[in-house]
């Protein structure tokens, strides 16, 4: 099953990044896919660590999937990594297998410590939307326009029947960032 997490990973001076990824997720083993040209692939390939954090905050969700910003962390517990401080839960993961013969790497992790900070509510229909428009806005470069376009009216709709102030901020940001990546603007 694929769980739509936020991974950060630290490179070699420490510098964390934060990025949105549907992870395979188990107990044991959590699988992460990365692009290899992406910062999570280089970090985890520098270092062999990182942190999943399942959070539902999906204004973090759209930051984090159109730009590198630096949120509240704390350090990690058992590897070199940190947690996001607006977390459910975590897992930090150790790298035990790279398969990188694709395009999007295929990263096989093993859990070796596990975290709860607060219960998940789980996420309404609003932000469903949001996560699908900040995957979307990751796809700029390589789906139709107009595809993107007719995505975004149509979950735009569901943020405003269910959303609070959160979601229509995040699919504000994401609207704008797709609409200037698009040269709409």
């Amino acid at each position: 099953m694929i769980i739509e997490s936020l991974v950060t990973t630290l490179d070699a001076e420490g510098q964390v990044n934060c990025a949105p990824m549907g992870v395979e997720w188990g107990e044991e083993i959590i699988v992460i896919k990365p692009y290899k040209e992406t910062t999570t692939y280089r970090n985890l390939v520098a270092t062999g660590a990182a942190v999943v954090n399942l959070t539902d905050n999906v204004l973090f969700f759209a930051q984090s999937a159109i730009s590198n910003p630096r949120f509240p962390t704390r350090p990690a517990v058992a590897v070199r990594g940190v947690v996001l401080e607006d977390v459910c839960s975590w897992r930090e993961v150790v790298v035990e297998a790279i398969d990188d013969r694709e395009a999007r790497a295929r990263i096989t992790t093993r859990v070796v410590h596990r975290g709860f900070a607060r219960e998940f509510l789980g996420f309404n229909r609003a932000r469903h939307a949001v996560l699908e428009a900040a995957i979307l806005a990751t796809r700029t470069r390589f789906l139709p326009p107009e595809h993107i376009l007719s995505e975004f009216e149509r979950l735009q709709v569901l943020v405003d029947k269910t959303g609070g102030e959160r979601e229509h901020e995040a699919m504000n940001l994401l609207r704008a960032y797709v609409r200037k990546e698009l040269g709409l603007t």
